[in-house]
């Protein structure tokens, strides 16, 4: 298929793009570099320098390349700042978001993937989490993604744009090109590792007294390489005319602890890791899990890099080569 891939100078977009381009696809990657690196869009990709915004050059670049499909990575995804900055996110996630929708209508694109999160259930009761849950998001970032599903929705009913929305929490590991370079950065794995190099002094512990194994909170982690052939399968999926779906990505066991994270980045590196104890975070659940029952069981996906070790080798071994 001839593919668009929204936001593929960044972590999960470049390796996306690695993905079609292996399984013989042809990508066009659209993208700002507002938050993208020019170096991470993969040799043997098309790419178009624009912002979600402009559906001019949206649709021009679907009819010039006969874009058959499309795969909507690119958004704000910081939950901390969703909160102090909510217009950013309804800017870019949901008209943005819209935006493209419009151009992918002119342009006569009938297929969307859309990069969601699992941040629209909130803080649910029910581990692990399951697509019928109650979608009750707690900040904007959330929300927005659910806007825009829901958006998704009417515009398959209106005019028969066919989509699957792929809800995750945390992205993780790298492939030999393509690993995690934000600013600044969030997420754990990469964080630990910094200060495994000594890039940073410490890794604080934001809570250790959380109802579970060892006290800290305990997370779902899946290999960058995981998801993105998830978004190929889901893509190829509409394209033989599966219906449009919700499906959730998960670890398939009962997540990692803070502790476990660590003590596995002790291991690969070889190295000791400062950690510092902290206080709670407000609004952290002791547990976040996804379950991915369904699209194992609809689309036959299947994780191959599930083990905390692998995920977190791959990233130290991109580390080392790209410090």
């Amino acid at each position: 298929m001839r593919v668009m891939v929204t936001g593929g100078a960044g972590y999960i977009g470049s390796v996306v793009t690695e993905e079609l381009l292996r399984g013989g696809d042809e990508v066009v990657v659209y993208d700002s570099l507002y938050k993208g690196h020019r170096e991470a869009v993969v040799e043997g990709a098309t790419f178009v320098k624009g912002d979600l915004l402009d559906t001019a050059l949206l649709r021009e670049t679907l009819v010039q390349h006969k874009v058959e499909a499309v795969v909507h990575m690119a958004a704000d995804s910081l939950v901390g700042e969703s909160v102090k900055v909510p217009a950013k996110y309804y800017r870019n996630n949901v008209l943005g978001g819209l935006s493209l929708l419009d151009a992918m209508l002119g342009a006569e694109v009938k297929y969307l993937v859309f990069s969601s999160t699992a941040a629209v259930y909130g803080e649910p009761a029910k581990q692990p989490i399951e697509e019928s849950n109650p979608t009750q998001p707690t900040n904007p970032y959330g929300e927005t993604k659910l806007a825009f599903e829901r958006a998704l929705r009417w515009y398959d009913g209106a005019h028969g744009l066919k989509y699957v929305s792929l809800r995750y929490f945390n992205a993780a590991g790298a492939t030999e090109r393509s690993g995690e370079r934000h600013d600044p950065e969030t997420h754990l794995i990469p964080l630990v590792l910094q200060a495994a190099t000594g890039q940073r002094p410490e890794v604080t512990i934001f809570g250790d007294d959380y109802p579970t194994l060892d006290g800290t909170c305990v997370r779902d982690y899946v290999h960058v390489v995981d998801l993105a052939q998830a978004h190929i399968l889901a893509l190829h999926a509409l394209a033989k005319g599966h219906p449009s779906s919700i499906y959730n990505l998960g670890c398939g066991g009962e997540g990692y602890s803070v502790k476990q994270v660590i003590d596995c980045a002790r291991r690969v590196t070889g190295r000791e890791i400062p950690v510092r104890k902290g206080a709670r975070r407000a609004g952290d659940p002791a547990v976040l899990i996804a379950s991915s029952a369904r699209i194992v069981r609809e689309l036959g996906w299947r994780p191959t890099q599930q083990k905390l070790d692998a995920i977190v080798e791959s990233a130290w071994r991109w580390m080392q080569r790209n410090r």
